[in-house]
């Protein structure tokens, strides 16, 4: 894996001005500083965004997490193009079912089982955790994603419906993520699962439960995921570095967006904890084999790549691809922004790789 490195003047710029991360000023001081746009999407990504605006939501660092949760979503943005353009829905090549799994340190835990129509099984399985900060969004608004994945996988996908924050802070939800992926090592036969084959993927807030899976699997002696799909991750809280400059104001994610769900996530947030960012954990030596998927236009996108860097030097297999011209969250937009199919051909073949060898 090839990554490059920058040192950015306007990074050193607001460093010397904020000394310590505390509530919004860091990300307050960081608009101020910078004032500018972030970089420019590509065309059809471009659609996705004027689409999203028109549907008049309220910025969500406005908002309580009540108020975020209602909402417009760039799925909506997505749906409204495609009714807009006369696309009928696509044939899906899957059945879906809601399960509860037990064991979550707040109770039993809703997850949806996307399971192909095609073949007989036992399939793999994908263990999926969606985005959306820990504190909004659901199963259904990554839907996009999680059928592109069971269908170009051939795998069953367990999506998780976890807790979330404010009303159920950390550590909830990586122990409620890890809770899921141990009863899939004793149950997934009654999914027509393969126990053996067991991946796990998310992606933003479900890309860092993804990770912290693989790192509690790994410290408690537990059978490792064959592999971990890591999307635009949430791996470390340095809102200093150059893709929260350069992104600040950008949207569907801005800097003052990831400070709110930081803030509700845990407050404080524990900042030495590596099950609460996995960037802090001392080595990441020993953990699956990892794909690794970060967006231009995205304040997570310089943090992602840095993880990916990490995990190479500790002897991890990367396959890390970064995508130019497209937004945080353009994963599972597939129907309309040519990058996001670009994504999911690239996703959907390393986790074949990992099935077939397994």
């Amino acid at each position: 894996m090839t990554t490059t490195s920058r040192s950015d003047p306007l990074l050193n710029k607001v460093a010397g001005i904020i000394p310590a991360i505390e509530g919004s000023a860091p990300v307050e001081a960081i608009k101020k500083v910078i004032g500018g746009e972030p970089p420019k999407a590509d065309p059809d990504m471009q659609l996705v965004l004027d689409a999203l605006g028109s549907l008049g939501g309220k910025p969500i660092e406005t908002l309580s997490p009540e108020e975020a949760r209602q909402q417009p979503t760039p799925t909506d943005a997505v749906k409204k193009i495609l009714t807009d353009n006369g696309h009928p829905p696509r044939a899906q090549l899957f059945t879906s079912t809601t399960i509860s799994i037990p064991g979550g340190p707040v109770g039993s835990v809703p997850a949806q089982v996307y399971t192909p129509l095609v073949g007989d099984g036992p399939f793999p399985v994908i263990l999926y955790f969606h985005g959306g900060g820990f504190v909004i969004a659901d199963t259904k608004t990554y839907e996009g994603s999680i059928i592109a994945l069971a269908q170009g996988a051939q795998a069953i996908v367990v999506s998780l419906d976890y807790h979330q924050a404010p009303e159920h802070q950390f550590p909830t939800q990586p122990n409620e993520a890890f809770a899921a992926y141990q009863w899939l090592l004793s149950h997934a036969e009654e999914l027509n699962g393969d126990r053996k084959r067991i991946a796990v993927a998310g992606e933003s807030a479900g890309g860092n439960l993804a990770a912290v899976v693989s790192l509690m699997a790994r410290d408690k002696d537990v059978t490792l995921p064959v592999h971990q799909l890591l999307i635009y991750p949430v791996v470390n809280n340095n809102v200093f570095n150059s893709s929260y400059i350069d992104n600040a104001n950008a949207k569907p994610l801005n800097a003052a967006m990831m400070n709110w769900f930081f803030k509700h996530y845990s407050e404080p947030l524990d900042a030495y904890s590596a099950y609460a960012l996995p960037d802090k954990a001392s080595s990441l030596a020993n953990l699956p084999p990892a794909t690794v998927i970060t967006a231009e236009i995205d304040p997570l996108y310089e943090e992602g790549k840095e993880f990916a860097e990490r995990l190479e030097s500790d002897g991890v297999p990367v396959a890390y691809r970064h995508y130019t011209g497209v937004v945080h969250e353009f994963f599972g937009m597939a129907d309309v922004v040519a990058k996001a199919r670009e994504a999911q051909v690239f996703a959907i073949a390393e986790l074949r790789k990992a099935f077939a060898t397994a």
